[in-house]
Order: C-alpha cells, then structure tokens, then sequence
C-alpha cells in the first residue's frame, strides 16, 4: 500500500480495497520500523486512528474528498492543537500548542490522518537537516547523506513512503533542495497563496507553506485542500483558488521555457547539469521551445538573502525570552539572568548565529547601510524576474549544485552550506511560485529539476510538472531498503 500515490490510495479507499484503518496501521508500523531515518519529532498514533475510524465512516456514507483517510505528516513548524510543537528546537520542547496552524486545519477539514509532526532544522534554520535539537535526519536513498533542509523530515518520511504526503515550509529553498536531495516532488507556492497563520515564524516576508509528496497530482491535491485567503493572516492574499487538478493534462506544446545561463555557470556539479539537460531534452519533445535568459542580479541573491532572513529571524525570535513558553534556565538570579541563560541555553549554534548577524544589521548606524541596501536589491532581483516572464513562460534549472552531501561534511563550514541554496533563494526573495521535480541520479543520488512560475501561476507550473512525468518514470524510484 506505501507505494500508492495519494490519488492511488484513495480510489482504493473509495473501491473498499482497504479501509483508512488499515491504511493508517500500515503506516504507523513503517513508521517504527525506520526510526533509524529520524524522520518524526513526535507520533499521534493514538490521535491518527481515531481520526482513521472517522474517515471510514465519511466513505461509507460518501461524503469523501480526495485526502479522507490518507496518512499525512505535518512538519514541526505548525502548531497543532493538544500536540507538541517544538520546531525543533531545544527551546520548545516542551510547548504543547493551545490552537491549530491554517494549514493544519484546513487538511484537518479535508479530513486527512495526521501520523505525527515531522523532524526540522532548528526553528527552519538550515539546509541539512542538522541543525534539529533531536538529531540529523537521514537521506533514505543514502543514509549517510543529509536529506537537505530545512524540511528534510517531511521529504525523508516520504521518500521513505512513511507518509503519502507531507507538508513543508520553503524561507530559502527549504521545501525544493529537500525534495530534490530525496527525489521526491516539493512545491513552493506564490507567497501570500498559502496561509502563514499558526506556521513559526522564521523571516516572516519569505516563509511559505507547501505540499511534499511523490507526485505532481498529489502536491495539486494537498495544494488544494491547503491554498486560500486567510483573514487571520496579514499576508494572505485575497485571490480565488483554482481547480489545481483540472489543468494537469493540457497541451504544453509551443510552451516557452526560460534557461538561466547563471545557474549553468561554476559551481554546478557535472552530473547535475548532464541531467537537467536530459530533462529539457524531454521537454524539447514535447514540443517546448528552449530561451536561454538571463537574471543579472541573481548572483546577489545569497548575500541579500543573508541580510534580510536573519534580520528577520532576530525580531521573531526576541519573543522567546523563557516567560510566556518554551524554555525557561533553572533558578534565575534576575530577570536579565533568566532572558540570558535561557535564550544561550535553549537556543542551537546555528539559530544564534543568525540573530546576531540580524540583530547586527538592524543596529543604529547599520541599518541603511545593510538591511536597506538589501531590500533595494531585492527589488531588483525581482524586476529580473518580471522581464524574465515577458519573453517566457516558465524558468527552469538545476535545484541545487550538488546531490546530496554527507551528513557532518558542511556542519563546520556555514558559508559552504549557504551556497547549498544558490539556485531557490531568488525565488523566495520574488516571491515566486516553484517546485521541483524528481530528474534522474547522479552517483546513485536523485537530482532535482526546478521549475519557476510567475506569480499564482500554481495550476500552470503543476501542468508542465505533471506532463514530464508522465512521460518519465523518476518519481516513482523508490529507495531499495523502504520499498
């Protein structure tokens, strides 16, 4: 049953092949057995069958959706009610969450199973998976290798098939290099398409919510259940939601795709490029035209990124200060010794060191000279990608410079690890919808095709996604030892 996409499953579940019960004990026993991944922070087993029962009623009466009593896992950034939330951190390990996130929620109402919260770089800091105050989680196709961050529990559970589907949160690149470090599809929506409310903030002007799952119809079917104006959320935009499922099978002949030549220069491994390239081959069979373009700006998108993400991060995370929640040091002297103690304890290397880079550049003096100047840029990144799209209709290129690494190879190097998310953190820094695509291996390692959109145009980048896949059979490797 765990090879079953989430369409798959649930026609089985609508043909009574098995009941949600079923599908759910199925499940939560992969689960127990690969631990190893480290994949969960925390199993609802008790919660998920309860939920399980209910959905089996819903299809007996015939009132199911496409995700009633599929097995889902949410990452550990949203907030669930009665359940921890720790976003991996030291710091909330013990915050049991009062309310539910949006996005929870609203696959709630859609009446998936949640099986547990999913394993996170510490508070979405990060792009391995390393990084979590509950240990490094393992890349099923090697688990010697990372399986990239900061969403890499969400893609290892279900590259592994120990989830049909899982959500994830992109800020840098955190929903694709996952995806394409574990060869599974990952799609970051339009910012303001999805609603932020009751998802942890990390930089609140780039963070966004999105789906992870073996498939392209399966992202478009937790994208529908999960997309939607929100009023609890200030940056939710108020558009209406197409039928993300309606589109996939249109005619992508005469499409005009955009190739980065930027993303084609130093710095991207071999093997990578040899693949993407047979990716666009395939496209070019299809009857897609081929522009190279050009963004001059993009080589900026680092060093912005890393102004602005960490500028962020210090106002956001300023609230954990061990009065309200989260963790508090034993026997404080004084208030100021609490606030200290607290935040050096709780807090991880990696989480400090981007509050003081933020706190640094929004100090008195700094702030024009950084944080400003960034801001400016980051307009001009995203006028790069509107002229862009005036001669194409999608982007594409390589997710990441590299297949994945090895797990402790970059830990003592940040920079080296920064530059693991040249290719997605423009997009992020736009605005931009983009998802990547299982495209072939490279050292027996799976790589990642990424496809850019232009604003909200989800249904567009799900089709062109969709029809490789239809004619490619990459997103259905499964990991020998999971499958």
């Amino acid at each position: 049953m765990h090879t079953k996409t989430i369409a798959e499953l649930a026609r089985g579940l609508q043909n009574r092949e098995y009941s949600s019960v079923e599908l759910t004990q199925h499940f939560l026993g992969r689960i127990k057995q690969a631990e190893s991944v480290n994949a969960f922070v925390t199993v609802t087993e008790e919660q998920a069958m309860a939920v399980a029962k209910k959905a089996d009623e819903q299809i007996a009466k015939g009132q199911a959706g496409p995700l009633t009593g599929i097995p889902i896992g949410q990452k550990d950034i949203f907030c669930t009610q009665d359940v921890k939330t720790s976003c991996g951190s030291k710091m909330l390990d013990n915050f049991i969450s009062p309310y539910s996130a949006t996005v929870v929620e609203k696959i709630n109402q859609a009446g998936a199973v949640m099986l547990g919260k999913l394993n996170m770089d510490e508070f979405a800091m990060g792009s391995s998976n390393e990084t979590s105050f509950y240990g490094a989680v393992k890349n099923p196709w090697d688990t010697t290798a990372v399986p990239g961050g900061s969403s890499g529990g969400s893609a290892a559970a279900v590259a592994a098939r120990l989830v049909a589907g899982a959500t994830g949160t992109d800020t840098g690149g955190s929903i694709r290099q996952p995806a394409a470090f574990c060869g599974i599809t990952g799609l970051k929506p339009t910012y303001g398409r999805v609603s932020r409310y009751g998802m942890i903030a990390f930089a609140s002007s780039l963070d966004q919510a999105g789906p992870m799952t073996q498939t392209v119809e399966d992202a478009a079917i937790m994208l529908q259940a999960m997309a939607g104006f929100d009023p609890k959320d200030s940056t939710s935009v108020d558009q209406p939601v197409p039928d993300y499922l309606d589109g996939l099978e249109k005619d992508i002949k005469g499409l005009k795709i955009g190739l980065i030549k930027e993303f084609f220069a130093d710095g991207l491994d071999e093997g990578c490029a040899k693949t993407v390239q047979a990716a666009l081959d395939e496209y070019r069979k299809m009857g897609a035209e081929i522009k190279e373009i050009s963004l001059p700006n993009l080589k900026l998108s680092i060093p912005v990124y890393y102004v602005i993400a960490p500028a962020e991060c210090s106002a956001n995370l300023s609230r954990y200060d061990g009065v309200r929640f989260g963790y508090r040091c034993e026997d404080p002297k004084d208030l100021n010794d609490m606030y200290i103690r607290s935040r050096g304890e709780a807090f991880g290397a990696e989480v400090k060191r981007r509050i003081l880079i933020g706190t640094y550049a929004l100090s008195a003096g700094y702030y024009d000279a950084y944080y400003i100047k960034a801001q400016k840029v980051r307009r001009l990144i995203s006028e790069d990608f509107k002229k862009a799209f005036s001669d194409v209709d999608v982007i594409m290129g390589p997710v990441t410079p590299t297949t994945a690494f090895g797990i402790g190879e970059k830990t003592s190097d940040p920079i080296e690890m920064y530059l693991s998310d040249m290719y997605t953190i423009a997009v992020n820094l736009a605005g931009l919808p983009a998802i990547s695509i299982p495209a072939g291996f490279s050292d027996n390692k799976p790589v990642g095709l990424q496809i850019i959109g232009n604003y909200f145009a989800e249904s567009q980048l799900l089709n062109v996604a969709h029809q490789y896949q239809k004619v490619t059979d990459w997103h259905q490797q499964l990991p020998e030892q999971f499958a």
